[in-house]
């Protein structure tokens, strides 16, 4: 039950790491929110989608060695 918790948490973040790489201006709005105290850049959320990306894959493939 742990991982799949853990695979939506994932899922989302990777949702909004791809969209922020794909779409910056559109969710500026969003990542005001979600990064309160600092003021989001393009290079804020472009950083945020690769870290994003690199974490999924981090996860994915722990999950693929640990087992399900």
């Amino acid at each position: 039950m742990f991982y799949l918790g853990l695979c939506l948490f994932v899922q989302l973040y990777l949702i909004f790491g791809i969209s922020g790489l794909i779409w910056p201006e559109k969710l500026m709005n969003v990542y005001g929110v979600l990064m309160f105290p600092w003021s989001p850049s393009h290079q804020a959320i472009r950083a945020n989608g690769i870290i994003a990306l690199l974490a999924y894959l981090l996860v994915v493939g722990k999950l693929f060695v640990v087992g399900f």
